[in-house]
């Protein structure tokens, strides 16, 4: 990705496309807050560091009982 500022903050198709998962699963993400993320106005929006540090911290997130085995 870019490293100038309007990359910081991304739209739901641009995270949809970066993470390549559909927009209806991201928007069940931010909605029940697992996904952390601003509303603004109608429109989501999500901050690159937040969501690189949710990624990376994921496997705590999930519950045990759900976990894949590796």
């Amino acid at each position: 990705m870019r490293t100038d500022q309007s990359s910081r903050v991304l739209t739901i198709d641009e995270l949809a496309v970066c993470l390549k998962i559909s927009k209806s699963t991201l928007y069940k993400l931010a909605q029940g807050r697992s996904l952390p993320g601003q509303k603004v106005g109608k429109h989501w929006r999500f901050h690159r560091d937040a969501v690189d540090d949710w990624l990376k911290n994921a496997d705590q997130l999930i519950a045990p009982s759900v976990r894949r085995p590796r």
